[in-house]
């Protein structure tokens, strides 16, 4: 297991460095595809939680042990929405406007707290995906939630090295800064795997937690970014295609 466990952090940390290399290369993608990629992430992650976090969770309790998951999701959604209130709105902190001018991207200081709540939300992503590991019942679960956020690191990779370069920060300090939030979420794959060993008792409750968290970001963040620019039909229809894509990735797994 630790095997799959390594792949899928090693996986992770790589879709978000091919991210941040795009970002480095392209520099800029058009609001329109980078909301419907983003709004096709989306869909993938909440199929994924729902499918592959949430649901083996209840499958894995009684009736009486219902409430473990439950409780796990709220604190999931609380977690997340804590480092929210600590740190700033990911999308406003972009400085993007409907228009898509970048008033905000002339203050290093921005810019840099921008990237800190990036990195800040890996952690968790990372968790989300170690965790499940621990469900040895059906490891293609895993696999879908690791597919999930590694599409959605891509873009988000890009995020990070494109104000960073604007603000004027040199291209040495921004691969260190994309390799050090890469090596983050790994950390949190294997945290997550930790945690869920320490004692099966408790791994309803950490799948349902990672699955909140998964749900606090895709309806707090990437959703509201998709919807932020004007092309909310195309990210919605991409959302769905999103969905659709991850049940069937679980149903040939």
């Amino acid at each position: 297991m630790i095997n799959q466990v390594i792949i899928s952090a090693a996986g992770l940390g790589l879709a978000s460095l091919l991210g941040s290399v795009a970002g480095l290369v392209v520099k800029r993608v058009s609001h329109k595809w980078n909301d419907v990629f983003l709004g096709f992430c989306a869909g993938m992650m909440l199929a994924a939680s729902i499918a592959g976090l949430i649901m083996p969770a209840l499958a894995a309790v009684d009736a009486g042990g219902l409430w473990q998951v439950f409780v796990g999701v709220m604190a999931g959604v609380l977690l997340i929405a804590a480092l929210d209130r600590f740190v700033p709105h990911l999308h406003g902190l972009a400085g993007l406007d409907r228009t898509g001018s970048a008033g905000g991207r002339s203050s290093l200081d921005k810019v840099l707290l921008f990237v800190l709540a990036i990195a800040i939300h890996k952690f968790p992503e990372g968790i989300a995906a170690g965790v499940v590991f621990d469900d040895s019942a059906d490891l293609s679960n895993a696999y879908a939630v690791s597919v999930a956020i590694a599409l959605q690191n891509i873009p988000e990779g890009m995020v990070v090295v494109t104000p960073l370069l604007m603000a004027g920060v040199s291209y040495v300090r921004t691969v260190v800064i994309a390799l050090t939030i890469a090596m983050l979420e790994m950390t949190g794959v294997g945290a997550g795997y930790l945690l869920g060993e320490l004692s099966g008792a408790f791994l309803p409750g950490f799948l349902g937690l990672a699955g909140g968290a998964m749900l606090y970001v895709i309806s707090g963040e990437m959703i509201p970014e998709t919807h932020s620019h004007g092309y909310e039909k195309p990210a919605t229809y991409a959302l769905v295609a999103g969905v659709l894509a991850m049940l069937l990735i679980q149903e040939m797994a």
